[in-house]
């Protein structure tokens, strides 16, 4: 699938969040995590329409939703809108996908929110400390600097940052759908925006109450995650009783790039 629109919107306290929907069955949504895009699931979900009414969204301030100058686009708004937009859906216990902060948007709308979940599927989550490092922590106190990088270099770290997350061979024609949304002023100042709002503390608040995951959970780690390692996932497998973990061979953090028919086989397979 080379194109991927988000053909429908949500006014969320007057931004524009951009979703898509496709599929008849059982409620499934799909939630991406930084610096991507819903873009992430193009492999994916293709194979679950079948079974799945399968929704997908851009996190506000990524993707094709709407990026403005002064956004929150923290986790807590993230958690926020999620559990608005289950109400807007009209779903009650749908399955729920979350990649990296989208995990810990699934984790934090649960938690906090309340909202229920007929199965919970985590992919190299971002929920346990360490977190927020390097990059992310280097823009933290100089997002103004880099929003003015020069547009060679800024894609240039656009790129590298991203491809890193991938194991094999990433060619530039299918890296470039990544990168696309966060180039020009707008989606270049939302880039560094969205890390300099990266903040351990959203997940410190919920870490002690993992234990009160109300539903079963599946976690999906890549096993070459070069971001947050695989021991996190042994980790976060102790602290969530229904937790079942699953490490996948030669897969880095964008497991859905690298091991797409790993997440469709538990997706199609696993999920009772």
């Amino acid at each position: 699938m080379t194109s991927w629109n988000l053909d429908e919107s949500y006014d969320f306290h007057g931004q524009t969040v951009r979703y898509g929907v496709m599929g008849s069955g059982s409620p499934m949504v799909l939630v991406h995590g930084t610096p991507f895009s819903s873009y992430v699931w193009h492999r994916i979900a293709p194979y679950l329409v079948e079974r799945y009414q399968v929704f997908f969204y851009d996190l506000l301030g990524y993707g094709q939703s709407e990026m403005r100058d002064g956004q929150d686009v923290s986790l807590p708004v993230q958690n926020e809108l999620l559990a608005e937009l289950l109400v807007h859906w009209g779903l009650d216990r749908p399955d729920i996908v979350g990649h990296d902060i989208g995990g810990t948007t699934a984790l934090r709308t649960h938690l906090l929110n309340g909202r229920e979940y007929r199965n919970l599927v985590l992919i190299d989550p971002v929920a346990l400390r360490p977190w927020c490092q390097g990059l992310d922590q280097t823009i933290r106190g100089h997002q103004g600097a880099f929003s003015s990088l020069s547009l060679s270099i800024h894609t240039a770290v656009v790129s590298a940052y991203i491809r890193q997350t991938v194991r094999r061979a990433f060619p530039d024609d299918e890296l470039a759908p990544y990168v696309k949304p966060w180039l020009g002023d707008t989606g270049q100042a939302a880039f560094y925006r969205q890390m300099s709002q990266c903040d351990v503390r959203f997940t410190d608040e919920i870490e002690p109450r993992y234990g009160e995951v109300r539903c079963p959970t599946f976690i999906l780690w890549g096993e070459e995650d070069g971001w947050l390692p695989s021991e996190q996932g042994l980790r976060l497998k102790a602290l969530i009783p229904s937790a079942e973990l699953r490490l996948v061979a030669g897969a880095g953090h964008l497991v859905q790039e690298d091991a797409p028919e790993a997440i469709v086989a538990t997706l199609l397979g696993a999920l009772g």
